[in-house]
């Protein structure tokens, strides 16, 4: 989707951003997109260490059904 946007695009990018929002809320956006970012990211981890647990209690319960078996 943006592998097209080169050095110029970003700048292009970068000014109207600075004319709408002026450089005082340059600072608070940028913090909000970081806490934004962190925040899915930890989402994201929490996510993949659900199902690996769930992988893991799948594979316990395997391994005890055929001991029982």
């Amino acid at each position: 989707m943006f592998q097209n946007v080169g050095f110029v695009g970003l700048m292009m990018i970068l000014v109207v951003v600075l004319i709408l929002f002026g450089p005082s809320k340059l600072p608070e956006l940028g913090r909000a997109v970081g806490r934004t970012l962190s925040e899915f990211k930890s989402s994201a981890r929490e996510l993949v260490g659900d199902d690996k647990e769930e992988d893991k209690d799948r594979e316990r319960d395997a391994s005890v059904i055929k001991l029982k078996v």
